[in-house]
């Protein structure tokens, strides 16, 4: 059978006047304003399981695990991740708006340009850590069977086999 629309005027939608959904840019001032509506999310570091003197960083937008750092080169806000519920995306502390993405399996940190690919490159699912569980590991969103591990300092997005990658891809969470 066919479905037949109520008469107008038997049925009420509310006094106020309904408008369709739309997308709209926003400019850097409303997007730092966003943001900063969301500034209370710790600001936290990833230290290294196997490496426990080094931590997670970005220097000039490459990003790697160095010594003792305690700059806010070190610091991300974990943000619900930008590709799928359940997941993380890390953004920066210091560039707002910026956020851990791979590229050919290598880590920058990259200025989300709002497109699904990026959405995809830069989120992550948390789970135990591969070396402890007490730990984290972090598995790609858009390649599930790779997990951020750093390899000789620098941040990579490998397939994890031996011990020696599961300690690479261990990290803690920490202030």
């Amino acid at each position: 059978g066919t479905y037949q629309l109520p008469a107008s005027g038997s049925y009420s939608m509310g006094v106020n006047k309904k408008r369709h959904g739309s997308i709209l840019n926003l400019t850097a001032a409303e997007e730092t304003r966003v943001l900063a509506r969301y500034a209370n999310t710790p600001a936290q570091r990833l230290q290294s399981f196997n490496f426990q003197d080094r931590y997670v960083r970005h220097a000039n937008f490459d990003v790697l695990i160095d010594q003792n750092v305690t700059s806010d080169d070190a610091k991300f806000r974990l943000r619900p991740g930008l590709a799928g519920t359940g997941t993380v995306s890390f953004e920066s502390v210091n560039n707002p708006g910026y956020f851990l993405r791979h590229a050919n399996y290598d880590f920058q940190l990259v200025r989300n340009d709002g497109t699904a690919q990026f959405a995809a490159d830069a989120t992550f699912r948390k789970v135990a850590g591969l070396a402890d569980s007490t730990w984290s590991s972090f598995q790609s969103y858009n390649h599930p069977d790779r997990y951020i591990r750093h390899y000789a300092y620098k941040l990579r997005l490998d397939p994890i086999t031996t011990a020696t990658g599961r300690g690479d891809a261990t990290f803690r969470v920490t202030n």
